[in-house]
């Protein structure tokens, strides 16, 4: 009874006109953006972070994941249409996605991805609402040495769950965690690394960070692109439903992904990406109908499976960031980084201190959801007309848009300059096929995890083994070393580089 009473409160914040408001302008900025090439949720959240200052936390926080979902909707328009993933869990949508459109099935294909969004959305909501009070429950049990053990599990979880090299993923930890020592020592009060530089005594903005890596590194990437890579096949979408016998093939995919999306999104480390990519797999390995299409060909299951993993893992992502305060991927790092700005302390106390903020959030994911599919599907035509217009003329009016919000922040140049350094380092990334996002989770982390780990020893009297005589403590970390094992035997090894590298 206590849920549907939670349910109640938390849909009375979320349609008062504010609150519906910013939902929607969330939902459709994030939704335009998302479609821009190269700026995917992360980008997208990492620039709007400024404009949250002059608004109440609720809203903001609405407004911030409404961003969140239309850049993962937009983000599988940019994939299907003209084969750039928005992010990297749209990857997987491009392969059918793009074929379909070159085949001239982009509407089937969009509407797919729309519909297997939506439903997913949904489920994901329900999961998150009757799972985050337990969850919350545990969370109270949680000391400093529980804390540090639990983000020793997410580091892990990171770097174990991002594609490509697990060598190049752990760099990306390490150097995320050596950014974050960059500030003022807690309890001596000096600064750390700062090289006499007054700005970066309180450390690196994780703004400046996100954005330069995330946005202007993927925009220089994207201009060293040939152009014919951004073709868009305008004129090959004509019908925009599925027809009956693609709805037949689709909705079996779209529940197998939501189903899969779910559980695999409360997992640390990139939950959305490892469910599309699970969900794809699966989606390969089930037997399909007689005559249908190849996989990799144009199958409509390979774009409604993964876009309905993607979205139910993106939505149950948010599950550790609310009830634990630890956020599970790059998007959630910077939403528990908007909390913070606002005053509001990420943890199990926010459902007890600030629950319409808890409650309404969870209800205007719902609402959210309902608006995209409202607005993409009318839409497409006005997304399709958006990617015609050429990269050369959209990419000086983002780098100018990030440029003004990332002086809005402190008033101060030295956030450009910083932006526009890590640019260039975002763009070495990309060459040396680095994925930026641990270096995020690192950074956003590191701080956290040295502070529990100083009020862990402090309590312990410098005593290390407190974090493995309390049960919790010792079961994170021993489940933490499990998962280093067993991705480093080599039949797992090679089943992961396959999962992850093969239809590179």
């Amino acid at each position: 009874m206590d849920l549907f009473t939670n349910l109640a409160l938390g849909f009375s914040v979320a349609f008062t006109l504010q609150n519906l408001f910013y939902a929607f302008f969330g939902a459709l900025l994030g939704t335009l953006i998302g479609v821009l090439p190269g700026l995917g949720p992360v980008a997208t959240i990492a620039m709007l972070l400024p404009s949250i200052y002059a608004l109440d936390a609720t809203p903001a926080l609405i407004m911030l994941a409404g961003i969140y979902y239309g850049a993962q909707y937009g983000g599988s328009t940019t994939a299907i249409l003209i084969n750039v993933p928005g992010e990297s869990s749209s990857v997987v949508t491009a392969i059918d996605g793009y074929a379909m459109a070159r085949k001239g099935r982009a509407g089937p294909a969009l509407a797919a991805a729309g519909l297997g969004s939506f439903f997913a959305g949904c489920v994901g909501t329900i999961v998150i609402a009757g799972f985050a009070p337990p969850l919350t429950e545990l969370a109270f049990k949680f000391g400093p040495a529980e804390y540090f053990s639990l983000m020793v599990l997410g580091l892990i979880g990171a770097v174990v769950l991002a594609s490509g090299s697990l060598i190049k993923a752990i760099a990306m930890i390490l150097l995320g965690l050596l950014l974050g020592q960059i500030n003022t020592d807690v309890i001596s009060g000096v600064p750390r690394y700062s090289f006499d530089i007054p700005e970066l005594t309180d450390g690196i903005g994780f703004v400046a960070i996100a954005m330069g890596v995330f946005g202007f590194g993927e925009i220089v990437a994207n201009l060293g692109r040939p152009a014919e890579h951004r073709e868009v096949f305008t004129k090959d979408v004509k019908g925009l439903w599925p027809t009956r016998q693609d709805f037949k093939d689709a909705w079996p995919a779209v529940v197998r992904g939501t189903a899969l999306g779910s559980i695999l999104g409360v997992l640390p480390g990139g939950g959305a990406l490892l469910s599309s990519f699970a969900a794809y797999t699966v989606e390969k390995k089930v037997r399909g109908r007689e005559g249908e299409v190849p996989f990799g060909q144009g199958n409509i299951r390979g774009v409604a499976g993964p876009e309905s993993a993607n979205n139910a893992g993106a939505q149950t992502s948010f599950i550790p960031m609310l009830t634990l305060g630890i956020p599970p991927n790059a998007v959630m790092a910077l939403m528990v980084g908007a909390m913070t700005i606002k005053g509001i302390q990420p943890g199990p106390q926010v459902m007890t201190s600030n629950p319409e903020l808890f409650w309404g959030l969870i209800a205007s994911m719902w609402v959210g959801n309902a608006m995209l599919i409202i607005l993409n599907l009318p839409l497409i035509g006005l997304w399709i007309k958006l990617l015609t217009v050429p990269y050369r003329f959209l990419f000086p009016a983002i780098m100018a848009f990030c440029c003004i919000g990332l002086y809005t922040l402190n008033n101060n140049n030295f956030d450009v300059y910083m932006a526009a350094g890590f640019g260039v380092v975002g763009y070495i990334f990309y060459k040396l096929g680095c994925e930026p996002a641990p270096l995020l989770l690192g950074f956003i982390l590191g701080p956290l995890m040295e502070e529990n780990l100083r009020r862990a020893l402090l309590l312990s009297r410098g005593d290390w083994s407190a974090f493995l005589t309390k049960p919790l403590s010792a079961g994170l970390l021993i489940a933490a070393l499990l998962m280093v094992i067993v991705v480093s035997l080599p039949m797992i090894k090679s089943k992961r580089e396959e999962a992850f590298h093969e239809e590179d």
